[in-house]
């Protein structure tokens, strides 16, 4: 049985910007935060978009990466037409930067990416024995801890 969103018309708004309320102002984001917390339907289709955003951009800096060692590759052998073939290993390589680029101003990939290692760092953070977690500068810990 697929489930169904605890209220449909703040479902359909958040579909709608594809789940990120990251660039809202904050007393916008309360509604829709409390929404994810207790929809499951939503939250799993956020988690998805999220997933989808973040591969999107790992695909495309493989394909920018492949580019441009084929271009390495052809510039060290210099095979016939190697002009050409390089030509194409560049406008693949400027292809595949404009796709990275493109995901990530259109998607929130990079604010999921961003908060991702800030949980990891805040973790790490939380493990270390106090004597070192003094020594670190009180810049870095507030912004590891938040507070």
């Amino acid at each position: 049985m697929s489930q169904q969103c605890i209220d449909p018309i703040v479902g359909k708004i958040l579909a709608g910007w594809r789940y990120d309320i990251s660039h809202l102002a904050p007393e916008m984001c309360g509604d829709y935060e409390s929404h994810l917390r207790g929809c499951e339907h939503c939250r799993s289709r956020q988690k998805i978009h999220r997933i989808i955003d973040v591969g999107l951009i790992v695909l495309a800096s493989l394909s920018a990466f492949v580019f441009l060692l084929a271009f390495g590759v052809i510039r060290h052998f210099g095979p016939r037409h190697a002009f050409w073939l390089e030509i194409a290993a560049l406008f693949g390589f400027a292809s595949s930067a404009l796709i990275w680029l493109g995901v990530a101003v259109a998607t929130p990939a990079p604010v999921t990416v961003l908060d991702a290692a800030k949980e990891g760092a805040r973790r790490v953070h939380d493990r270390l024995p106090e004597e070192i977690r003094q020594r670190l500068p009180e810049e870095i810990r507030t912004k590891i801890t938040g507070t």
